[in-house]
């Protein structure tokens, strides 16, 4: 399908693509829809010449796959490996994409705005200034649940040290970043307020203040690779909207490193665009059971097996009408 007609298809529909970011990866994923469709193997191939290292042998071996700068390469490349076979089945062209966090660039990869080589050595750089911005256990990563966003944010505020709201997932649901001990302390103070945390195990403190450095040096790769405006628009996490021109693309990139990924209001954006169906591009089904939640989506269904690829394949195809 070319840009053109993917562009057209993608108009006539109530479906949106989202895709994956870092913990969805899991040792052997794909390993089932590699054996049906050669486009597989392929596309992580093409990704690995790239990026000069073997993205499949990590992805099944489990070697490095949970290292940032391995992980947000192979979960990138699974995601196109996904969407491409998608496509080569006859699957409806969405009417729009989002990815969240790491999953921004699939969704830019998918929407025609980078190359897929490109795109990974972006986003293996990406985790190499991320990993190398705060030293090992320094940061952390925690969920904080059943708290408003404002009570959360609160709390990060009353603390000694760096802590930020990184994640916005959903309602109640806020994943929060920075210096280790200043996570541990909002942690306690969210328990103490009759909310419920859970320590996450990430390898760096994404989307916080710590990852500006890192971001400063980042925006220099970024201004070197060649993006054009997406052909389905793309739902950028910092502002919950969609990019005007390039220039407002690469930036919005930039600042995702240290802002917060806005997904509660990526959510509701497709909602008030009429968007009935979701469906993850990527391993695992995190995204598409936040997406189960919310009042206007009908279904939401996951990609990343045969049987789940099919499901929704025929799900979606008989909703929008596209077969009796």
């Amino acid at each position: 399908m070319s840009a053109k007609q993917l562009e057209q298809a993608a108009q006539a529909t109530k479906t949106a693509f989202v895709f994956p970011g870092q913990g969805s990866q899991k040792v052997g994923m794909l390993a089932e829809l590699a054996e049906q469709f050669s486009g597989v193997q392929e596309t992580f191939a093409e990704a690995s010449q790239a990026v000069g290292f073997d993205l499949w042998h990590i992805a099944q071996s489990g070697e490095g796959l949970n290292q940032t700068e391995f992980t947000q390469p192979v979960l990138l490349t699974a995601s196109i490996a996904l969407w491409r076979v998608w496509l080569e089945l006859g699957g409806v062209a969405p009417k729009y994409l989002a990815g969240h966090s790491l999953g921004e660039y699939s969704a830019l990869v998918a929407s025609g705005a980078m190359s897929l080589g490109d795109a990974v050595k972006l986003v293996h750089l990406r985790g190499q200034l991320m990993q190398s911005a705060v030293p090992a256990g320094q940061g952390a990563m925690a969920a904080i649940l059943g708290l408003e966003d404002a009570k959360v944010i609160e709390l990060c505020a009353q603390v000694e040290g760096s802590v930020d709201a990184a994640n916005y997932n959903a309602q109640g649901q806020v994943v929060i970043a920075g210096d280790k001990d200043a996570v541990e302390a909002v942690m306690a103070s969210a328990k103490e307020n009759g909310g419920k945390a859970i320590a996450l195990p990430v390898s760096v403190p994404s989307h916080c203040a710590l990852m500006k450095p890192a971001a400063e040096q980042f925006a220099t790769a970024l201004e070197q690779t060649a993006i054009e405006m997406p052909t389905i628009p793309v739902i950028q996490n910092v502002g919950a909207e969609i990019a005007t021109d390039v220039a407002q693309l690469r930036q919005a990139l930039t600042a995702q490193l240290y802002q917060s990924v806005q997904w509660t209001k990526t959510m509701q954006y497709l909602q008030d665009q009429g968007i009935q169906y979701i469906a993850e591009c990527g391993p695992g089904n995190v995204l598409a059971n936040l997406a189960k939640r919310l009042p206007n989506i009908e279904k939401a269904f996951p990609l990343d097996t045969k049987v789940r690829m099919e499901d929704a394949l025929n799900a979606i195809l008989v909703a929008e009408g596209k077969i009796a």
